[in-house]
């Protein structure tokens, strides 16, 4: 098996290790053997997402340049990011001929982590176990950028006795610099999830993306629910529930 580059997101590097952690063990699990390239940085979504097209486009050159320099899959435990780098790159260079090949052959093998471990790998059954409720998240540009829904749920169902409630495709009211702009909003969308979290009487709350975790983590400690969120890594990985 060809070797993986696992580009780990700026979130996860900077807040939440244990995520990435969790992502290691995972891939390795399932067979896949780990590359992890140093140079890599953020990838440039918070700056084009605010409107910020030079650094972004700045940011992506050199996302683009280090996951050039090694061969095999990318994987990226953030349905969001996936996005970025899939869609969003080539938007970005969709007028420069030199960059939008360079842009297009990274976006062909990058890969959302769910969706790689189920359809690249062929992986649903890791060997893990949850006693309890899931309630899955499906983050906005997991489920309507890249199209990614099955594959996790796939996953989650092969956990060993966990029953699993996929919640209402809503967004959780993060949106990066959206919840900073519009933060009554955002405060607004966020209690729409709590409340649909608190209706399925969840033990824990999984998500593919870091970003809406904080959100909605942020809000169950606040509401003083003990109900806490995790990544999916962290769940398949047996590493329990709850982000730092």
């Amino acid at each position: 098996m060809q070797t993986v580059q696992l580009f780990v997101t700026c979130l996860v590097d900077s807040l939440f290790p244990e995520v990435g952690q969790a992502t290691v063990d995972v891939l390795r699990r399932a067979g896949a053997r780990l590359a992890f390239p140093q140079a890599q940085t953020c990838c440039g979504q918070p700056a084009y997402n605010a409107g910020f097209r030079d650094q972004a486009t700045s940011m992506a050159r050199t996302t683009i340049e280090v996951l050039e320099s090694a061969p095999g899959d990318v994987v990226i435990p953030s349905g969001s990011c996936a996005e970025m780098v899939r869609h969003g790159y080539l938007e970005l260079f969709a007028e420069d001929p030199i960059w939008l090949p360079r842009a297009r052959t990274v976006a062909e093998r990058t890969f959302e982590l769910s969706e790689y471990l189920v359809d690249r790998l062929g992986v649903v059954d890791l060997g893990a176990r949850f006693g309890g409720r899931l309630a899955y998240h499906p983050s906005c540009h997991l489920l309507r950028g890249l199209g990614v829904d099955r594959q996790p749920l796939a996953l989650l169902q092969a956990i060993g006795g966990a029953e699993v409630e996929r919640l209402e495709a809503e967004c959780c009211g993060f949106g990066g610099v959206f919840s900073v702009l519009h933060p009554e909003i955002s405060g607004e969308m966020l209690q729409r999830k709590l409340e649909a979290i608190r209706r399925r009487e969840a033990d824990a709350v999984v998500g593919c993306d870091v970003s809406c975790l904080m959100q909605i983590e942020a809000g169950l400690r606040r509401s003083g629910s003990t109900v806490r969120s995790a990544h999916l890594a962290q769940v398949l990985a047996g590493r329990g529930t709850g982000l730092r």
